[in-house]
């Protein structure tokens, strides 16, 4: 079995395209307050739909490959099945030492705190010291030491969009009180102070060194840890693409899904340590990145040293890592914001359907 060369292009295209998403979630930097539109049920639904794609996908159709090209290797049937078994543990203990890897990042899995919802509510004074304390909650009392599943950081910077869109909105109060009636000046001015509230809000926490550093630590870990888990999805799709662009695009599909929030994870901390949204906006991108290096990395090698076995070992090490993907990360996550199961089970089983449905589509097209 012998990969079509014309799908190399496509199949980088899908892998870029998919790694390219973070850049969705991380747009957010530039309107801040739309973080609080942040859904936690439409997290996890979309969450337990990639891990049902990504699951079925393993399952049914990458183990299948990998052990086919084992056989079109030469190898007997049952060898091949056992060598395909052996490469997909394979990638299963890839994913588990790749985890050791962004644990220690962050400083181990302890912790002693919960993960409960605190949005902080408006209230009718809103004073400089409120919005410290208030921001300086957001970022000691949250979960940003277990950013190894980064999108359990919301709570913080839900609490901070709203500290900071409280503040705005009382700055924009105060101008039109303070402004004459007759006074030809103001809307100029007052669109610029306007302006200056956000980046002050920002500089709250930008301005204590302690903070600052923290908020600064948690993004960079942050891109690594996703960084470091977008290497074998990229892998992942490459591999699929570059056989059936097909099955790869509903791959890329399901990876761009739940790589929208870890760009917002990313670069909120980022933009909220250094106050600027670029820095935070470019460092996700580059997370995500890593897909795309991976891609190139893999077709290197199929490239130069193509052979039946390197390509069965290919499978069978990204179904394993897919696995592990979907059961260790992106399941876990989507029940934390879904505690009581309305949407996560269901929403995983479509992901599968949806995933079947194509497959069938797919082979009857090949016909």
């Amino acid at each position: 079995m012998s990969y079509p060369k014309e799908n190399v292009v496509p199949a980088l295209l899908l892998v870029l395209g998919a790694g390219a998403s973070t850049g969705i979630g991380a747009a957010v930097v530039f309107f801040p307050s739309l973080v609080k539109l942040a859904n936690r049920r439409v997290l996890a639904a979309s969450l337990g739909f990639s891990a049902g794609v990504m699951t079925y996908v393993s399952f049914v159709e990458i183990f299948g490959k990998a052990e086919k090209s084992f056989v079109n290797a030469g190898h007997k049937k049952n060898p091949a099945y056992i060598y395909a078994t052996l490469c997909f543990f394979g990638g299963v203990l890839t994913m588990l030492a790749l985890n050791l890897i962004v644990d220690a990042l962050h400083g181990g899995k302890e912790h002693g705190h919960s993960h409960d919802d605190v949005i902080p509510k408006k209230t009718k004074k809103s004073t400089r010291e409120s919005v410290d304390k208030q921001l300086q909650k957001g970022v000691s009392d949250g979960p940003p030491c277990c950013s190894s599943d980064p999108v359990k950081q919301l709570n913080d910077f839900q609490r901070m969009a709203s500290v900071i869109e409280h503040e705005i909105e009382d700055a924009a109060k105060e101008a039109t009180d303070e402004t004459p009636n007759d006074d030809e000046r103001p809307t100029i001015e007052k669109k610029e102070s306007l302006e200056d509230v956000d980046e002050e809000n920002v500089q709250i926490v930008a301005g204590d060194k302690d903070e600052t550093e923290r908020l600064h630590k948690m993004g960079m870990s942050t891109a690594i840890a996703i960084g470091l888990h977008n290497f074998p999805e990229g892998l992942a799709t490459f591999v699929a693409a570059l056989q059936d662009p097909k099955v790869g695009a509903v791959l890329a599909v399901a990876i761009a899904i739940h790589n929208i929030p870890e760009g917002l994870c990313v670069a909120l901390p980022i933009y909220y340590s250094s106050g600027n949204r670029l820095k935070g906006f470019l460092w996700a991108l580059l997370s995500g990145a890593s897909e795309f290096i991976a891609a190139l990395l893999g077709w290197a090698v199929l490239a130069n040293s193509f052979s039946e076995n390197a390509y069965a070992i290919l499978f069978g090490l990204v179904g394993g890592m897919m696995i592990m993907i979907s059961m260790k990360e992106l399941l876990p996550t989507a029940h934390i914001y879904d505690k009581d199961d309305t949407v996560v089970s269901y929403s995983f089983i479509v992901g599968m359907v949806v995933m079947a449905l194509s497959l069938c589509l797919f082979e009857n097209l090949k016909q």
